[in-house]
């Protein structure tokens, strides 16, 4: 058989392969979800020549804000204690749950940050906080940061060992217009004092960002391209300044704003030197009032939407001279809070988790979620401290998910969202696989493309019963390489709108002394498929598939 034939051989072979998957050989079992189910058949493509995108080793950010108990959206009040002024920094609880990322990346800032007055040395004014006010800007009075807070924030951030990024105010010395025009350029006295301060005292800080959501238009005001430029070089001067003979220096950050194609273009093209990270905030899911906020989660057409600003803004970059990276600097998903049982509850790990992994495809090197704490849509609990889901799906991305990523896509129903990354820190690839579907079970096929043929190597598995876990072996040693590990990720007792996430079949739930507890995976045998239950997400890592990409 010559070389051609031998080709057209295979591709023939996998053309109606490829047509059987794509039937989806449904059938129906008894062992279904609620009764009887469907059960269907899909692959999961991988392709192993290349990585399509990079992120950071500490991929996974959290925001803490600055607003006050008297916060309030939709005639609800969801911040409570949880602001960088009243945070109780002395609980296990907040501390175990940094430290469980080693480090996390914590992003100091929200709206009222162009509000905020650093307390400077010698000033005998007074350092109020801030109080409601509803003919100012965000209904809100400006507010201080004493340097006392400021020392206890950073003596719990190093005991934690975060990585910390703060944003500073963009507004001072600038006159807001009838418009919201923001005129006039950045008066940088009170942030240059602020970051000498910090040098002093020998605080780290990993990021100075300027400005909140001043992009465009903006949100309650908004600063020209231009003139945002120049703002950003002279912090930029600022840190090179007061940074001089450090071996590492602070990244300059900016703007923090939502996407604005022209705007962001012709700011990137003033950056070239004086800029290392561009920050964009996500809130596609709309207000938190929204009564469809479920179903666009639950919408595979409406989470692909998400992607144009993730693919825009790299664009941008690329057709650059800057050398800045993509970050999503915050994202909330529903804006105003977010919604309680919706964005605190099992549901959000559906787009929060498919925010992760399209933001990453995309280049985006970290991405902020909005918040580590405050609002519905918190990381965890306002009141007690306990994690929500949202906080066990970003660990386990954190843990599993390394930072090569590979160009993903499934085929057999739409209602799963794959991707890939090469895994962390071991051999191996990590798949994300996310079902939306209520009540049709997904047996999940891997398919992985190498460079070494030119070929396909299909990772043929037979049809598995639905799954139990507690007769799958839990890992005591290393996988072989005829085994995977496998996190199955559900709510509890199937309500989407639970608060508890089960992992393995087992409840998650904190330890007497408040530490995180341990999240290990289930061992599951190459030869048979991925099983994808009924609204739930599964990690899956594969030792054995060894990839170019990879290397």
């Amino acid at each position: 058989m010559t070389a051609e034939m031998s080709i057209l051989f295979r591709l023939l072979v996998l053309y109606f392969w490829l047509q059987w998957i794509n039937e989806g050989s449904v059938f129906v079992t008894s062992n279904g979800r609620g009764g009887s189910g469907n059960v269907i058949s899909g692959t999961v493509f991988v392709n192993g020549t290349a990585p399509i995108g990079s992120t950071d080793d500490n991929f996974i950010c959290a925001t803490i804000d600055w607003w006050p108990p008297e916060k309030c959206d939709y005639g609800t009040c969801s911040w409570g204690r949880a602001s960088l002024l009243n945070l109780d920094l002395t609980d296990p609880k907040l501390l175990n749950a940094i430290k469980a990322f080693s480090p996390l990346k914590i992003r100091l800032g929200g709206t009222l940050q162009d509000n905020v007055i650093y307390e400077t040395n010698g000033d005998k004014n007074p350092c109020p906080p801030f109080t409601k006010n509803s003919s100012a800007m965000f209904g809100f009075s400006k507010g201080c940061l004493p340097m006392s807070r400021w020392d206890k924030l950073n003596m719990f951030f190093k005991k934690s060992g975060a990585m910390v990024v703060f944003g500073l105010n963009a507004l001072n010395g600038r006159n807001i217009g009838p418009d919201g025009s923001a005129m006039g350029a950045w008066n940088s006295s009170n942030a240059e004092s602020l970051i000498r301060y910090t040098v002093n005292k020998g605080y780290t800080i990993y990021g100075w960002e300027l400005g909140n959501e001043l992009s465009g238009p903006g949100i309650g005001a908004g600063v020209a391209a231009d003139q945002y430029a120049s703002d950003v070089k002279s912090l930029q001067n600022i840190v090179q300044n007061i940074y001089k003979g450090f071996k590492s220096k602070p990244l300059v950050i900016a703007p923090g704003g939502f996407f604005d194609a022209n705007w962001f273009k012709e700011f990137v093209k003033q950056t070239p030197k004086s800029l290392q990270v561009v920050t964009q905030h996500i809130y596609n899911l709309g207000p938190g009032n929204d009564n469809q906020l479920m179903n666009k989660i639950l919408d595979p057409s409406y989470l692909d939407g998400g992607q144009q600003p993730f693919r825009d803004l790299q664009t941008i970059l690329k057709n650059s001279a800057t050398s800045a990276v993509a970050w999503v600097g915050e994202a909330g998903g529903a804006y105003n809070s977010g919604q309680n049982l919706v964005s605190n509850s099992f549901v959000y790990s559906f787009w929060y988790l498919d925010q992760l992994g399209m933001a990453s495809s995309y280049d985006t090197k970290t991405y902020c979620r909005q918040t580590l704490i405050g609002g519905n849509y918190g990381l965890l609990d306002t009141a007690t401290f306990v994690p929500h889901p949202d906080y066990y799906s970003a660990l386990l991305w954190h843990r599993l998910m390394g930072s090569k990523v590979l160009s993903t896509s499934f085929s057999g129903t739409k209602s799963i969202r794959a991707y890939a990354h090469c895994s962390k820190q071991s051999q191996g690839i990590t798949l994300l696989l996310i079902n939306l579907n209520a009540t049709t079970t997904v047996q999940v096929r891997v398919s992985t493309e190498t460079s070494t043929n030119g070929g396909l190597i299909l990772q043929q598995q037979q049809r598995a019963p639905r799954i139990n876990f507690s007769t799958m072996s839990r890992p005591n040693s290393k996988t072989n390489g005829n085994s995977r590990e496998e996190y199955h990720l559900t709510s509890k007792d199937g309500n989407l709108h639970s608060q508890i996430m089960v992992l393995n079949g087992k409840i998650l739930t904190l330890t007497s002394s408040g530490d995180i507890p341990s999240m290990e995976p289930v061992n599951r045998s190459m030869f048979d498929p991925i099983t994808v239950a009924p609204f739930s997400i599964v990690f899956s890592h594969i030792p054995s598939i060894k990839l170019s990409a990879c290397k």
